[in-house]
């Protein structure tokens, strides 16, 4: 598989976020045999294609794959990925390329073959077990918030959830803006719970109405995000949830989320 070119900013900003090796007191090696970029560079690979972990190819001198797996996992435990999207968004928003005038929330389900954390049966794929990615992204497609639950609830179940994960995103001047001005959304928050929550937010509402309205009125605006949900699927790793644990996988979405955000980086900045 042709694997698309990861911005070497990106290495950039993960560097300073890393945080800094401390051997065990129990014993162990000194150093690390494998360097922070090279295990980076396994992750994108393993992400990127989809392969499993234990076949990530020896020739490409990444490290092995489970070295590759646990630095994801280390890097998670410790906020990193959180931060690197962060710090791609708050990249875009110093050029002014985060457009807050208008956001999209919607979720896509995935398959699990395995239960784990988040997992439920998906009742629009005959009961199979699966999980749902939700995401936020502003008018342009950059995506702001990225949660996951289980297959098997509601849309609108995690609805203010999603909203009060919006990060506040520095970069220009004034406060750092963490809510659009308007939210659009289909039928699946068509519910009186979802319209007073953002009222209280300040957050005019485009929700499509059960029986009144058809959802593709909204399509002018809410494509976008159904494209970035496509760019998700894009990596191989995405298109099934292979990882049991949870903090795994929203490790993944994190960095993919990154990497969609560089794009942005390249194109616009």
């Amino acid at each position: 598989m042709a694997r698309r070119r990861v911005s070497k900013g990106l290495w950039q900003k993960l560097q300073p976020l890393i945080p800094v090796f401390s051997p065990s007191t129990k014993g162990g090696p000194r150093t690390r045999s494998v360097s922070d970029e090279a295990a980076f560079q396994g992750i994108l690979y393993v992400l990127e294609t989809g392969i499993p972990w234990e076949d990530l190819p020896q020739a490409l001198v990444y490290g092995s794959g489970m070295t590759c797996w646990r630095r994801l996992r280390e890097w998670q435990a410790a906020g990193v990925w959180q931060r690197l999207h962060l710090a791609t968004l708050e990249h875009l928003r110093e050029y002014d390329q985060i457009d807050g005038s208008r956001a999209s929330i919607d979720g896509s389900s995935v398959p699990k073959p395995l239960g784990c954390q988040e997992t439920g049966p998906n009742p629009t794929d005959r009961g199979k077990l699966g999980s749902k990615r939700y995401i936020i992204v502003d008018a342009r497609g950059v995506p702001l918030v990225v949660l996951v639950s289980g297959a098997n609830r509601h849309d609108s179940m995690l609805f203010e959830r999603c909203l009060d994960a919006l990060p506040a995103v520095k970069g220009l001047s004034g406060r750092p803006r963490c809510r659009p001005s308007k939210l659009h959304a289909d039928k699946g928050y068509d519910y009186k719970r979802c319209r007073d929550y953002l009222k209280r937010r300040g957050i005019t509402g485009r929700i499509a109405r059960k029986g009144i309205e058809s959802s593709k009125r909204l399509g002018k605006h809410r494509w976008v995000v159904e494209r970035t949900h496509g760019w998700f699927a894009g990596f191989g790793k995405l298109r099934i949830r292979f990882e049991r644990q949870l903090q795994t996988h929203l490790a993944l979405l994190l960095l993919a989320a990154s990497i969609i955000c560089s794009r942005f980086i390249e194109r616009s900045c």
